[in-house]
């Protein structure tokens, strides 16, 4: 910045001022959780939650990575339903809203009622439960994390509603140049699209990474586990064992099982949560851009 915008008198000097400071309140939480979780389990307890994490204290993620090849597993099984899962998601849902988007799809408004209707009533756990266990035999694979959840009708209906926004005047000089559904679809559609493929993608891709009812009510092989069902074990176990110690009879000794309930809780939101920022960063100009689908169109 120049001498000028860092005049106090310069609006520009108050504004860059104002979103410092509005960006910290973001940034503080975030390094505090990092902190707690590097902080002795006694030193929280005794002097609360600290920036500054003194002295240094691994042991809340020794207990979180106590089983290494357990987490790694669970990260590769998260890995691969989160990507393969939005992938395939975001393209067999555009694949369905770009035919609605056309006036000239006979089918286009009951299909649409259909789609919509779904979003009002749900079959329930327990017909789903049996309809993916017995007839669909997805049970305990990591397949009942992918196939089920492919279609989301919602998201068809924002997919639709971009679409319906492209202009329609390049598909009809496609087509009279002889261009096909198919090639209009791949080499036209979808690089206009990136917005709202980047926006519906980043999303499922944050809902299939936080997933863990899927893992607790289908999946019974601890090699399958999420990641994020795996920490909530993990937890638990860490609170079962602080409460057993807490009330066992007098001069029994636990001192062994001591787990480190608070600071554990905060590392396993950071061993949680650290790809996903690493990520955001590449979707946040498409994601900016697809926050707007749907407004006023010049």
């Amino acid at each position: 910045m120049t001498k000028r915008s860092l005049s106090l008198r310069n609006p520009v000097f108050w504004v860059h001022a104002f979103f410092i400071l509005f960006s910290l309140c973001f940034l503080i939480p975030f390094l505090l959780i990092i902190a707690i979780s590097l902080t002795n389990e006694e030193e929280v307890l005794r002097g609360g939650y600290s920036l500054f994490p003194f002295p240094l204290d691994f042991t809340a993620y020794r207990v979180v990575f106590q089983n290494p090849e357990q987490i790694i597993d669970s990260y590769l099984v998260t890995t691969f339903q989160a990507a393969f899962g939005t992938i395939a998601s975001v393209f067999i849902m555009s694949l369905c809203a770009y035919p609605l988007s056309r006036q000239s799809f006979r089918w286009r408004g009951p299909i649409t009622f259909y789609i919509f209707f779904t979003m009002l009533f749900g079959g329930g756990l327990i017909p789903s439960y049996i309809l993916i266990t017995q007839y669909l035999n997805l049970g305990d694979t990591v397949w009942v994390y992918i196939l089920p959840s492919l279609a989301n009708a919602f998201h068809i209906i924002i997919f639709r509603t971009f679409f319906q926004g492209l202009p329609y005047a390049i598909i009809e000089s496609a087509k009279m140049d002889g261009a096909s559904e198919w090639r209009i679809y791949f080499q036209m559609i979808l690089p206009l699209s990136k917005p709202v493929l980047a926006t519906l993608g980043l999303l499922g891709v944050l809902a299939r990474w936080n997933e863990w009812f899927t893992a607790l009510i289908y999946i019974r092989s601890e090699s399958l586990y999420t990641l994020q069902y795996l920490l909530q074990r993990i937890l638990l176990e860490a609170e079962f064992i602080r409460q057993m110690a807490s009330e066992a009879p007098t001069g029994i000794d636990f001192g062994v099982f001591t787990v480190p309930t608070e600071t554990v809780r905060f590392a396993l939101a950071i061993v949680a949560a650290g790809p996903l920022l690493v990520i955001f960063p590449f979707f946040q100009k498409y994601f900016a851009r697809g926050l707007t689908i749907g407004s006023v169109k010049g």
